[in-house]
């Protein structure tokens, strides 16, 4: 401390914390004015074009993200959208095969009883070509018993008939016949 009383009793003035004279006083002013109207420049010439530059990006940004919102909406009602049609479309391929195993039955119906009333009227046609058959041979056999009368006929004619002839010529025709052509 002994400096700094020692400056002080130099220069001839009582000694002071701070040395506030009018030219401290006069440079301070100055250099705080100087200072705002640096703040004020710099302000007007880099502070609002930095200002303008992050204010239109902040627009763009909350544009883009609008946009992207929307979009993601329109995505989101698209997707249900697409959904109903895909349900739309299954259950419409459900009706076509529902219709067609339908169809299907129906046919199947259809053809086996299209089946059933070809057998039976095959069936139908054989029992009537059967009853003509039979008919042909019950016809074929009483023509073979005419023409076995005739001959016996002339045979008994021809010979002289005692009853032992006459049991020996039908046994005779009998055993030519067959028992079974009497029978049926």
């Amino acid at each position: 401390m002994h400096i700094f009383g020692t400056a002080l009793l130099t220069a001839g003035m009582e000694p002071r914390l701070f040395d506030l004279d009018y030219q401290l006083l006069a440079d301070s002013l100055l250099t705080i004015i100087a200072v705002f109207v640096l703040f004020l420049a710099l302000s007007y010439f880099l502070f609002d074009p930095a200002r303008r530059f992050l204010q239109k990006r902040q627009e763009k940004i909350a544009g883009e993200l609008e946009n992207a919102k929307t979009k993601e909406e329109e995505a989101a009602k698209l997707k249900e959208e697409y959904e109903a049609k895909l349900a739309d479309i299954e259950k419409e391929a459900d009706e076509i095969l529902s219709a067609a195993r339908k169809k299907g039955l129906a046919n199947e119906a259809h053809i086996v009883e299209a089946a059933k009333e070809e057998a039976a009227r095959i069936i139908a046609k054989a029992n009537v070509e059967a009853e003509l058959e039979k008919k042909k041979v019950a016809d074929e056999v009483k023509r073979e018993m005419i023409v076995i009368a005739a001959a016996m006929a002339a045979k008994i004619a021809g010979a002289s008939m005692n009853a032992e002839k006459q049991d020996a010529l039908l046994e005779e025709t009998l055993a030519e016949i067959g028992e079974g052509t009497w029978l049926s």
